[in-house]
């Protein structure tokens, strides 16, 4: 056990000083990455404006206030959720055979590639902290009254069960390459169906049903939908509750499958490459 804590912590710092090594082209990549958010603040003002010209209108049961607070919200979930190179970067590493080190020394795939994940995280929002403080301060508008503590509280846990399920998605897409040769298809795919069925583009609710309510009994809508939806108040203590409680339910259930994939793909893996 407490080699093992030595080991991941270890992983740990070794990514994070891997990050550090670019810093500044990290810190500009981080920086760009918020320059469509202003472009997306105009174009709900314009939607909500083209019906009755009153921005005030309610659509779907969201203002135009609620829909700025509703994505910048979702901005911070995905931040936490979306994994980047993930799964095509395992799929390079079957299919070169760089995945060979993982089999030969006593360190674990999966949990190496969460705490270099850990470690990205950690440095962007170190990067990050202040764009987004200057971000919602300018936006506060937005917002109606701010949020008590448990529902903070809620959305912090939510935030880290995003990550874990964003993580949790993307490798089992990337396990998928022990079967298939190329599987840029299917990572594609995979990350439209991310994009839409998440919230990230609009909320589940704008969806018409019986599509709305299917997407809710999916693991996506956690990857930002329900994060953003918990700062906005739109669920009682029970519901709160409940959610939370299946959130890490899927946890559970795609660490499981996840650990099934990859013992089964590496029964069938043939090595390959220098």
């Amino acid at each position: 056990m407490v080699e093992s804590l030595r080991a991941n912590w270890v992983i740990l710092r070794t990514c994070i000083q891997e990050r550090l090594t670019y810093r500044a082209d990290f810190a500009f990549a981080t920086f760009i990455r918020f320059l469509p958010i202003v472009t997306q603040v105009f174009l709900w003002g314009a939607i909500y404006k083209a019906g009755t010209g009153d921005e005030h209108q309610e659509l779907n049961s969201y203002t135009y206030a609620n829909m700025v607070a509703y994505y910048l919200l979702a901005m911070v979930a995905r931040a936490f959720s979306s994994m980047p190179g993930l799964a095509s970067g395992m799929a390079r590493d079957v299919r070169d055979g760089t995945i060979k080190k993982f089999l030969t020394q006593p360190i674990d795939m999966l949990t190496y590639l969460l705490w270099a994940r850990v470690a990205h995280k950690l440095v962007y929002y170190v990067v990050a902290t202040l764009p987004f403080a200057l971000l919602f301060y300018l936006c506060r508008g937005f917002f109606d009254a701010p949020p008590d503590l448990a529902t903070v509280g809620a959305f912090g846990a939510a935030l880290v069960m995003a990550f874990l399920i964003g993580f949790l998605l993307e490798s089992l897409v990337g396990l998928l390459s022990f079967w298939f040769l190329e599987v840029s298809s299917l990572i594609f795919i995979f990350m439209m169906l991310n994009y839409f069925m998440s919230g990230h583009m609009v909320p589940l609710d704008w969806f018409p049903e019986p599509f709305a309510g299917a997407m809710k009994f999916l693991p996506f809508q956690y990857l930002a939908y329900f994060p953003a939806t918990i700062m906005l108040q739109r669920y009682t203590p029970d519901q709160l509750q409940l959610h939370l409680l299946v959130e890490l339910g899927w946890v559970v259930a795609l660490f499981i499958l996840n650990r099934i994939v990859f013992i089964r793909g590496i029964r069938r893996y043939s090595a390959f490459g220098g």
